[in-house]
């Protein structure tokens, strides 16, 4: 173990600063960024939301990509975004020109997301679960991190008419210094590359790249598997975007304390996912992923029951220990189920779908808000995910139960 810590915790401090950068530059600084530029409320919503797309179609070719010509060499042309990126917003003055910066700016994510669980799946033999709980927790904390800070980067004097265009050139700032840090920390890492492959034609490596896909998108277990994780996050993506809605017009909460609903739902998946990621590897993926589909759906059906702060607050913890259990061990049950040599691929696939559940889920919760109480669209969606849980149990076997 002694042997993988040096390279683990170096993959760590990458991801933690990485993931740092683009917060400062996501949350809430992207929403007032735009709204300081003219935007609609429709508009501020696809702003924040197209580059997710980016990673809609980019995380699959990224992650196949590093098959070919080698993890960390991928992971770095994502860094590259990450380090510079940032410093282009700083001559935005126009809404067009924005959403185009964030689609560029969603390759951050969309190449360095999926290559750099491949790298931790590499190094991490039979603790994959505990290791991608571990990389996952702490790249969320940078996440975590990124949106106050950015908010107390544009924070004005009392009585200010709010944040000038400086302001918001001073949090971009801060965001590419991070991303450039990140950068700097993965030079180190990407010295003695062990799994590139040197010498290869360009048509030999464009047919290995369309193989590796093939191969992986061939595996229905590696689907279904990835459709649970897309189908749990679609619930995540609903929360994120209508629990605080709830909160504050339906239970009749404060701003405050929707807050801490969120945050309490975060910080138990963070606590969460490295113990449940350890328990995945010693007594198997399978049986956590079926457990934590089945705690998500009931917790997020009963959001809408509750009024009370604490109730709710006690349901947020439930969703943030279901969603702990389904995401410390359906990568590394990817990673399990798929042969080394495509792991990038697989984690591609993995991300791709991840992406597309997030992305989904406001919609859907939307459309479903438009004409019906929170109580039956909440329900709805918790039934799709129970609906779906038998069918990963019966069609997905593991090595044992083949």
């Amino acid at each position: 173990m002694s042997n993988l810590f040096s390279p683990f915790a170096a993959l760590c401090s990458v991801g933690f600063f990485a993931r740092l950068s683009y917060a400062l530059a996501r949350s809430p600084v992207l929403p007032l960024f735009a709204l300081y530029l003219g935007a609609g409320p429709e508009a501020i919503g696809f702003a924040v939301g197209v580059s997710t797309v980016t990673g809609i179609f980019f995380k699959l070719p990224a992650g196949a990509l590093s098959d070919v010509i080698g993890r960390k060499r991928t992971m770095l042309i994502g860094l590259l975004f990450f380090g510079f990126t940032p410093f282009a917003y700083l001559w935005v003055k126009d809404y067009n020109l924005l959403i185009v910066i964030r689609f560029i700016h969603g390759l951050a994510t969309a190449i360095y997301g999926p290559v750099s669980m491949a790298v931790v799946a590499d190094i991490a033999g039979k603790n994959k679960g505990e290791m991608l709980s571990w990389f996952s927790s702490v790249t969320i904390i940078g996440n975590l991190l990124g949106a106050p800070l950015g908010g107390f980067i544009l924070h004005r004097a009392p009585g200010a008419a709010g944040p000038s265009l400086a302001d918001f050139q001073y949090a971009y700032l801060a965001s590419g210094i991070a991303g450039m840090f990140a950068l700097i920390l993965a030079l180190g890492i990407l010295r003695g590359d062990k799994t590139e492959e040197h010498g290869r034609g360009l048509k030999e490596a464009f047919q290995k790249f369309i193989s590796g896909i093939k191969e992986v998108l061939s595996d229905k277990r590696i689907a279904i598997t990835s459709a649970m994780e897309g189908l749990q996050n679609m619930t995540v993506g609903a929360l994120e975007a209508f629990l605080p809605i709830y909160a504050v017009r339906v239970a009749g909460l404060n701003e405050f304390q929707a807050g801490l609903l969120w945050g309490v739902q975060v910080v138990t998946t963070i606590l969460s996912k490295p113990i449940m990621g350890k328990t995945s590897d010693r007594y198997g993926r399978k049986a956590l992923i079926t457990i934590g589909l089945i705690i998500c759906a009931l917790s997020f059906g009963l959001v809408p029951v509750f009024r009370d702060f604490y109730l709710l607050m006690i349901t947020a913890a439930f969703f943030g220990l279901g969603e702990a259990l389904v995401q410390s061990s359906g990568a590394a049950f990817v990673a399990d189920l798929c042969k080394e040599k495509h792991f990038g691929t697989a984690m591609g696939t993995f991300g791709t779908i991840f992406d597309i559940g997030h992305a989904t889920g406001p919609i859907l919760a939307g459309v479903l808000l438009a004409s019906h109480s929170y109580l039956f669209s909440f329900w709805a969606m918790a039934a799709l995910l129970l609906v779906a849980t038998p069918v990963f149990v019966l069609t997905v076997k593991t090595d044992a139960e083949a």
